[in-house]
């Protein structure tokens, strides 16, 4: 029995944007499964290109290579295997959450599986609004859906949600408006790159005032028949931060260039009706894009390497590790008492690039404020 095609459904956006209300309303569909935000697969691709670079580093002396295996077939192999085994264990995911619904007294016998039948899986993660390009290689027939919500209403969201959840989404005003205008501006390059069916633009208002149109418009996107099943979980807030109406945004905290570029490109955006055809021009610029941040993943042993050797050289020449007083953070991470100025410094530098070719290639973005 031949696999199925994998045709999985990625949700992306912002943030707080309606991406997990609408993964659910397509995970009541008879033939879509809602799975939990994985976070990795974007990764993944990204690691797949430097290891397909390095199995073709030596040309027939390099096991791909001699083999001809191509870019293509390489990725769509992983995404075979990662759409297989999430089709293995989906009544284990199923029972998991009845379970987590029934209560532990509840008797197994009362369950009953449904998600056996599904033959696709929807996620809803929204930072694989920055590995649009690398999910594609992996999934040749995913489709994409591109939830876009104005910008004041998400930050407004973004900055009240720790006081419903106990967690930060974002420091303050100003990383709250750049997180919007990177993620949207990845996912408008998606559109343009690939097209109306492959991307397809679902506006956040739409689905609040019109969800059956929305919800028909979004199956008949993805080729599935329409559900009343689907219209189900607007009928109740999912994963809502419960924003007051009268909480409002100290725009005194925020860069005015910010407000006046993230308001400009959603209201553009949201007069512009989605292009049909891809555009080659947005094809290659995403492409390279994906390329560029394999080429810096790929340096980085190298570049840490350098950083070793500058090390040992330093130690070699004083005969001990240096040490500071108090131990220093570097990206985030509080280094132990043993740790020598040099790499203190090598450390901070390679954390630096790291940062900077995130921000490189449609990653993070490619905003500049």
């Amino acid at each position: 029995m031949n696999d199925p095609i994998p045709r999985p459904i990625f949700v992306v956006g912002s943030p707080r944007s309606g991406t997990s209300v609408v993964t659910w309303c397509l995970g009541q569909h008879q033939n879509i499964m809602p799975v939990e935000e994985s976070d990795w697969m974007g990764d993944l691709s990204i690691s797949l290109g430097v290891y397909y670079q390095t199995g073709i580093a030596r040309g027939n002396y390099s096991l791909l290579s001699s083999m001809d295996v191509e870019p293509a077939e390489f990725f769509a192999a992983f995404g075979n295997a990662i759409n297989n085994l999430i089709l293995l264990h989906a009544v284990d995911l199923e029972k998991k959450r009845w379970r987590t619904a029934a209560g532990p007294s509840a008797s197994d016998h009362h369950f009953t599986a449904t998600y056996h039948a599904k033959t696709r899986w929807v996620d809803g993660t929204p930072e694989y609004s920055f590995y649009i390009c690398g999910l594609r290689k992996l999934f040749p027939q995913a489709r994409f859906v591109h939830v876009l919500r104005d910008v004041t209403s998400v930050v407004r969201s973004m900055l009240h949600f720790e006081k419903v959840s106990g967690r930060k989404l974002v420091a303050d005003e100003n990383e709250a408006y750049t997180y919007w205008l990177k993620t949207v501006s990845n996912c408008l390059l998606a559109e343009r790159a690939y097209g109306r069916n492959v991307v397809f633009r679902l506006p956040y208002s739409q689905l609040v005032q019109q969800p059956e149109s929305a919800i028909r418009s979004l199956l008949d996107f993805l080729d599935e028949p329409f559900s009343s099943e689907c219209l189900k979980p607007m009928a109740k807030r999912i994963n809502s931060s419960n924003v007051p109406p009268d909480f409002e945004i100290d725009l005194r905290k925020v860069d005015p260039r910010l407000v006046q570029q993230a308001t400009a490109l959603y209201r553009e955006t949201e007069c512009t009706p989605q292009a049909l055809h891809p555009s080659q021009i947005a094809l290659d610029e995403i492409e390279a894009a994906f390329q560029e941040r394999v080429r810096f993943m790929a340096s980085l042993p190298k570049e840490y390497r350098k950083v070793r050797d500058k090390i040992a050289k330093v130690e070699a020449a004083t005969q001990q590790p240096f040490r500071t007083k108090q131990p220093p953070a570097v990206g985030g991470l509080r280094l132990g008492p043993r740790i020598s100025n040099t790499f203190l410094a090598c450390s901070k530098a390679v954390w630096t690039r790291l940062k900077r070719g995130k921000e490189k290639g449609g990653h993070l973005g490619k905003y500049e404020p």
